[in-house]
């Protein structure tokens, strides 16, 4: 948090290759700051922070207009096509404490595809990595992204409808994080007002949670 006229959140993206991660973080920053792109190969390699400008209309405290500042922390997915499990906890656990050491995370955004199922063994090893990253209180500082909706929504699955279908995987993990997702289209430029939509339902949750953060250490 800074000052009381602004409020900066601060986010990690994590999950496996190609689900859209970079997409979903440029999507929430409104920009192109995250390289994206369709690859028989996981396209990134190394933690990257992502930052907005000034978002107004969102937030009021105390009565007057609050500006946003998202901050968000692209991250190399597990499984990955070149870095072993190990290679990418340690560099997504450094990356944590270099960024969100001083301010603290709100929220990790642990991204699937909604358009592909949720099997058993998957869901194991990325909640299995996002446990090690974050701790024993994971479940309150994750909530689940699921992207390429569009694609979802063009085979007749709304949300309802889909999370009805859903696999008894998916909807399991959803009720472990208390039930925070977020549907997300995967176009190539989202509009300001579906960020906006995705930004205040990310807020919502960091306010039931009472604005706390994880990962906070004090300086030396």
């Amino acid at each position: 948090m800074a000052d009381s006229n602004e409020m900066t959140i601060n986010l990690v993206v994590l999950g496996k290759t190609q689900t859209g991660k970079s997409a979903a973080g440029n999507s929430l920053l409104g920009s192109s700051d995250f390289e994206s792109r369709l690859s028989p190969s996981s396209v990134t390699t190394c933690c990257s922070l992502g930052r907005s400008g000034r978002i107004l209309g969102l937030i009021r405290r105390n009565g007057c207009e609050s500006a946003l500042r998202v901050r968000v922390l692209d991250t190399p997915s597990y499984p990955h096509s070149a870095l072993s499990k190990e290679q990418v906890r340690d560099m997504v656990r450094a990356a944590l404490a270099h960024r969100f050491g001083e301010e603290g995370l709100h929220l990790a955004l642990l991204v699937l595809r909604a358009d592909l199922p949720l099997c058993p063994d998957e869901c194991d090893d990325t909640v299995q990595l996002i446990q090690e990253l974050l701790g024993p209180t994971w479940k309150d500082f994750t909530a689940v992204l699921l992207t390429h909706a569009d694609k979802a929504e063009e085979a007749g699955y709304g949300e309802e409808t889909y999370l009805h279908s859903a696999s008894s995987t998916l909807l399991s993990l959803l009720s472990s994080v208390q039930h925070k997702y977020i549907f997300l289209d995967n176009h190539n430029s989202i509009t300001k007002e579906e960020r906006n939509i995705v930004l205040r339902k990310l807020l919502n949750f960091i306010q039931k949670n009472n604005y706390q953060v994880l990962l906070k250490h004090s300086k030396e």
